[in-house]
């Protein structure tokens, strides 16, 4: 069981498994439509590059391990780590000379999309990226349905912002109106730069 804090201080714990040689190995099938909404996009992003279309990653979440233990000499097993920083945004990269950058969020709600899946510093760090010029938005999928819609971070800070009135959620039908459908196919498996193109360039 290892520990990770977060900067305000909070607790979270996983447990740590290793991964058995097959499962690395294991093949992947994108015609699978119950691939998780990452999946999708790191299969996408590998497409852009391999493709030379845009250079677009994950980012990485900063840890600093505190406390490992060596049950084998050949395995460590974190015990504790601390989150040296708050996430900001999913990924990040550049496309036509354009900074790009990102959030990617699921629900399982048909109706609506929570505003209690996004956080304050990301939404600042999403209207910091708008002021500089910057391509920002989310990619929002309802996962019941497997509906995938890119949605500008302006509407998304509009919604937020609207908290202070009661709203707790962004409405299904906002979300097809303001937002923009993503086609999932093969290669790539979500192609959302295919939306980025017409919204933005």
């Amino acid at each position: 069981m290892g520990t990770f804090h977060y900067p305000n201080g909070k607790k979270v714990t996983s447990i740590v498994k290793k991964q058995s040689s097959s499962s690395t190995k294991k093949e992947i099938s994108y015609s699978n439509r119950g691939m998780s909404l990452e999946d999708d996009i790191n299969q996408s992003n590998e497409y852009y590059l391999l493709t030379n279309q845009a250079i677009i990653h994950k980012k990485p979440t900063p840890v600093q391990i505190v406390n490992v233990e060596y049950p084998k000499r050949s395995a460590a097993v974190i015990r504790e780590a601390y989150f040296k920083l708050a996430s900001t945004t999913d990924y990040n990269g550049v496309y036509k000379g354009r900074y790009i950058d990102f959030e990617a969020k699921e629900t399982k709600n048909k109706t609506s999309f929570p505003l209690k899946n996004f956080h304050e510093h990301q939404l600042l760090h999403m209207q910091h990226i708008l002021d500089h010029g910057g391509i920002s938005f989310v990619i929002l999928r309802f996962s019941q349905t497997d509906e995938s819609y890119l949605f500008d971070s302006s509407h998304l800070i509009s919604f937020w912002n609207e908290q202070r009135e009661g709203r707790k959620s962004i409405p299904k039908g906002e979300i097809e109106e303001k937002g923009h459908s993503i086609t999932i196919g093969y290669q790539p498996r979500l192609n959302y730069l295919q939306v980025v193109d017409s919204v933005y360039f």
